[in-house]
């Protein structure tokens, strides 16, 4: 898609040309070129990774700026050529790793190497749609794709150990926040969120929101790009149970840049 662009220095976000968003994907996949490569040096100096490390999701549009200055390369033509052979090292030298060893992340956060995978095609999805809706050119996002951000990034996070990711000024509420996620493409699941920190539990317990979800509904609200009454107007997300009004609470602290 990205190779039709008529012009790449069209803007297609507020901050970022359609140029811009191939290079942020493009250093992603050759970041995760070293992040599966452990004997690899960092991609980034040491003011990139000192900001890696200390990321929040309040904080990765500062990063992103970090990583963009030091890779100037803006031709689409050689950036999609560097992006699909980062992707296809990334498949080789994982493709008989165990899907679940965990793995540093942003913010002292780890995620199983699958999450990470899963990570990669959401922002292939997001930033494919970004440019598509930009500039009127069709872009399809999967639903069975789209729901691996969901299960293997989101929840495998949060079952390894979510570092400091989702800080926030907010003081810890006392009281318990239990939200039910269930979609036709992923494995049904409760987030708890108690007194500052996010659990993974089994269904069955009780919970005060119910959420139903088209996955690539759910990503898009997420990551702000449809807002959430156009989804629920239009069903790709409804919310249930006996304490939705928590929801909002839930967003505050369970949410995405």
């Amino acid at each position: 898609m990205v190779a039709r662009v008529p012009d790449p220095g069209a803007r297609v976000t507020a901050d970022w040309t359609a140029a811009d968003t191939v290079a942020h994907v493009a250093m992603i996949a050759k970041m995760y070129t070293s992040l599966v490569r452990p004997d690899r040096p960092p991609l980034l100096d040491a003011r990139g990774q000192g900001q890696l490390e200390k990321t929040t999701v309040d904080t990765v549009s500062v990063l992103n700026t970090l990583v963009l200055r030091d890779f100037p390369e803006r031709d689409i033509g050689k950036l999609v050529t560097g992006l699909l052979a980062d992707i296809e090292e990334v498949l080789r030298v994982t493709e008989d790793a165990d899907p679940a060893a965990p793995l540093d992340w942003l913010g002292d956060s780890k995620v199983p190497l699958a999450g990470v995978l899963a990570h990669l095609v959401n922002e292939l999805q997001i930033h494919g749609w970004d440019i598509a809706e930009a500039l009127k050119l069709p872009w399809t996002i999967s639903p069975a794709d789209a729901a691996l951000f969901f299960e293997l990034f989101m929840v495998g996070m949060l079952t390894h150990d979510v570092g400091h990711l989702l800080d926030t000024d907010e003081p810890p509420r006392e009281r318990r926040i239990a939200v039910a996620f269930r979609s036709a493409y992923t494995t049904p699941v409760v987030l708890v969120l108690h007194r500052g920190r996010v659990t993974v539990e089994e269904p069955g317990g009780p919970v005060d929101v119910r959420i139903s979800f088209d996955p690539p509904s759910l990503n898009l609200m997420m990551f702000h790009r449809v807002g959430r009454v156009r989804t629920a107007l239009t069903r790709k997300i409804v919310v249930g149970g006996p304490r939705p009004w928590l929801l909002p609470a839930f967003l505050r602290v369970v949410r995405l840049p």
